[in-house]
Formats: structure tokens, C-alpha cells, sequence
């Protein structure tokens, strides 16, 4: 197999969106998805959620399946954004819907703009994890709440990339892993209580007959997954 070329995330998802859908496509968003659906309010009505680092839109429209009145979308490529104004073409009938380009670390929106954040799997991608969920808490009203995943730090120390292929080629989203320690410290400057943390494996169930994977994903938490909630 070709060595993947390591890219910023804003270069790697401009590549990527090509061929990025907007629902869990390998186990590993499997297992992380499952959990954070789980976490996510069932009855969404009358709700805002934002997803701040949407790429191609999956949770907003797990959000508006739920009811949510309110759908904005935050992402730094303008490519995955263009994904996700496709991908949700049918909402803005349904429900309000804002995508703007923008990063986590400094998210385009008013402070209180949402009754639930939603970060799925993009926290990794920001090495600034204190600023990043201060923006977080910033964005989401006291008492609201906010729902965080990312890969699971084990998986970086095991060699395993954010990885793609492109015409034959493979490439890489570069990565900052965050151990749980970062997160506690992190949550507490910005306000933010943990309610519940989850380390979700894989379901061998969702491993695609010859498959070419590291056994030890069947044996460590693939992914890190929070629900905080904004004290103040």
C-alpha cells in the first residue's frame, strides 16, 4: 500500500468531499454515531442545534429528523459545505437552516445560539483543545448542552490515521490526540460539567467481509464521546 500523504484538515477535506457522504460510512463512525445518538436528545422540537464542524451533514440531519426547529452549520471547507447544501436541499422547507464557513476555534455565530452543539469527530483535527470547547460553551446558552466525539487517543498511539484515497492515492487528515486528562481540564475552564463520557468498540458486526483492518480495533475504544452541558 502507497505511504498517505499528510495534509492540513482544510486541504484534505477539500480532496475528500468528493466522495464524503452524509451518514456513518465506516465502522468506526459507526460505533462512534451510535453513541452520540444515543446521547442526543430524542425530541428536538422548537430546538437550535448548530454542528460546528459539520462537513457533509450528518448530524444536522439526525437533528432535524428529531424535530429541530433551528439548523446551523459551521465548517471549515467550503467544499464539505457545498456536500452538506446538497445533502440538506429538502430542510430549509422544514426547518431554518444557516451553513457558513467558519472553525471551531472561532465559531461565526451569536453566543447562546443553541439549545444543543453537536462536534463530531473534529475536535482531533484542532490542536487548540481548551479554545476550541470555550467556543464551544460560547456558542451554546446556560444550560444547554453540548455533545463532543473524537477517534480515541489509543488509536494514534497504535499508527492509525484519519486516511482516504483519491485516484489511487492515499491521504491523511492531520490529527492531535487529546487524552481524557485534556478534556477534563479543558471542560472545566470552559464551563462545561461532564455529564457522561463513553469510549464506544467496534461491532465486528460492522466490518465488511475481507476487510483489511489492525485486529487490536476489535480489542481497544475506537472513539471518545462526551455530553457536557454549559454551567454559566
Amino acid at each position: 500500500m502507497n505511504q498517505a500523504i499528510l495534509l492540513e484538515p482544510e486541504a484534505a477535506y477539500a480532496l475528500w468531499a468528493q466522495s464524503y457522504p452524509a451518514h456513518a460510512h465506516n465502522p468506526v463512525m459507526q460505533a462512534e454515531e451510535r453513541v452520540m445518538l444515543a446521547m442526543l436528545p430524542g425530541d428536538l422540537r422548537g430546538q437550535a442545534v448548530l454542528d460546528a464542524g459539520c462537513g457533509s451533514g450528518r448530524y444536522l440531519l439526525h437533528a432535524r429528523r428529531r424535530g429541530a426547529a433551528r439548523l446551523t452549520g459551521v465548517d471549515l471547507s467550503a467544499a464539505m459545505l457545498a456536500r452538506a447544501e446538497a445533502e440538506l436541499s429538502g430542510v430549509r422547507t422544514q426547518a431554518e437552516l444557516a451553513l457558513s464557513i467558519g472553525s471551531v476555534a472561532s465559531l461565526p455565530v451569536a453566543d447562546g445560539t443553541a439549545d444543543v452543539t453537536v462536534c463530531g469527530l473534529v475536535l482531533g483535527h484542532v490542536p487548540d483543545l481548551a479554545g476550541a470547547l470555550a467556543e464551544l460553551s460560547r456558542a451554546t446558552r446556560p444550560g444547554g448542552t453540548v455533545l463532543c466525539s473524537d477517534f480515541h487517543p489509543i488509536g494514534h498511539a497504535l499508527g492509525w490515521l484519519r486516511d482516504f484515497k483519491v485516484d489511487g492515492q492515499r491521504y491523511a487528515a492531520r490529527h492531535t490526540p487529546h487524552l481524557y486528562s485534556h478534556w477534563h481540564r479543558a471542560c472545566a475552564a470552559a464551563g462545561l460539567t461532564i455529564e457522561d463520557v463513553r469510549e464506544p468498540m467496534l461491532d465486528p458486526g460492522d466490518i465488511p467481509p475481507g476487510a483489511r483492518f489492525d485486529p487490536a480495533a476489535l480489542a481497544v475504544p475506537v472513539a471518545l464521546v462526551f455530553r457536557l452541558q454549559r454551567r454559566r
